[in-house]
């Protein structure tokens, strides 16, 4: 296997770090701690570029927040400074490790995402008779440190990358508590490993595709029919024994990664039953948005009529919203649906 060395001058370079504040200014241009960043931005760019050279950058720290839907997660915000390293970094080594990447991982990719992930699940659930759904249980917390490292470490070799990746990955901040026992613990391993990822983070995400991506190679070697978001993947057969053992192999497979499968979550069932997948039910025959989903997406647009009408956002920026709210819909059939929704909300 190949490993890469002389990455971390590419990650460095003044153009990069550029480039990175571009990518990591998206969305959040007009926010105080943006601003102030992008007001002296070419003297920003070099002091960092001094500090990673010299090693004395050190990352900042975290702003917490918790949100309910769909599920109960911890959002952790990292500072603008650290925001823009993280897309540094990722901009030089993703390359390395997205070629080795499954087709069927479409969480956090290029020209992959939601939708490309919605009609492979559709496709599959149409061609197939039984279904093996699956969850990890807690997976950002759950990320083993010393685990993660190492797989790292398998593509690359330069060492001032790896100290700037080991720094990343260490500065993590305290995530959900996620006391798990696998084979050969004694009773302190839990409490002794360093793990969590804070999710949020730009590196969180490639880190989290990375530490998957043995085991969609497994996976993929054993079942053909098989599609992962994140920590949402399904495997489909017509064999309904072949998926009970399949289940049991993923489970051992996974404790090597110290992860475990929601007891609860994790279920195998015919496809005529449908399946939830990304916001959306999913039938052989046809595509409803889910319940939950519909809710939120009716909050939204609450807030979004109400911001209007106070005159916090433009007429454009209502646009962009709905539009892109439209053409996530679309990917179902809720014609009926979008028309009764556009006759409730008028702007």
């Amino acid at each position: 296997m190949k490993r890469y060395s002389n990455l971390f001058q590419q990650i460095i370079e003044f153009d990069n770090l550029f480039k990175a504040s571009k990518q990591a200014e998206k969305g959040k241009r007009y926010r105080d701690n943006v601003l102030e960043f992008n007001y002296n931005l070419e003297s920003e760019l070099f002091n960092l570029q001094t500090k990673l050279t010299t090693k004395t950058y050190q990352p900042g720290n975290y702003k917490t927040f918790e949100i309910k839907e769909p599920k109960p997660r911890l959002i952790s915000a990292a500072p603008y400074q650290d925001r823009v390293v993280h897309h540094a970094l990722c901009n030089i080594i993703t390359p390395i490790f997205e070629r080795t990447f499954v087709a069927e991982s479409y969480a956090n990719r290029v020209n992959f995402g939601t939708h490309k992930a919605l009609q492979r699940f559709t496709k599959y659930i149409r061609s197939s008779h039984y279904i093996l759904q699956c969850d990890i249980q807690k997976y950002f917390p759950s990320i083993d440190h010393e685990i993660l490292k190492s797989l790292l470490r398998r593509k690359i070799k330069c060492p001032n990358t790896l100290w700037l990746i080991d720094i990343i990955i260490d500065n993590s901040n305290k995530q959900i508590p996620v006391i798990a026992y696998f084979p050969r613990d004694d009773l302190f391993t839990p409490s002794i490993r360093r793990y969590g990822l804070p999710i949020g983070n730009l590196t969180s995400q490639f880190f989290a595709n990375v530490y998957l991506n043995s085991f969609d190679h497994f996976i993929k070697d054993k079942c053909k029919k098989y599609v992962r978001y994140v920590d949402d993947f399904a495997l489909f057969s017509d064999d309904y024994i072949f998926l009970e053992e399949i289940r049991l192999v993923m489970e051992e497979y996974l404790a090597n990664l110290r992860l475990k499968m929601h007891p609860v979550k994790t279920q195998l069932f015919a496809t005529k039953y449908g399946a939830n997948f990304l916001g959306f039910r999913v039938f052989p025959t046809h595509i409803r948005v889910r319940t939950e989903s519909l809710k939120r997406a009716k909050k939204r647009l609450r807030k979004l009529q109400a911001d209007y009408i106070q005159g916090k956002i433009t007429k454009q920026e209502v646009s962009h919203s709905i539009n892109s709210w439209v053409a996530h819909l679309e990917h179902g059939d809720t014609w009926r649906l979008r028309e009764r929704i556009f006759k409730e909300f008028k702007f």
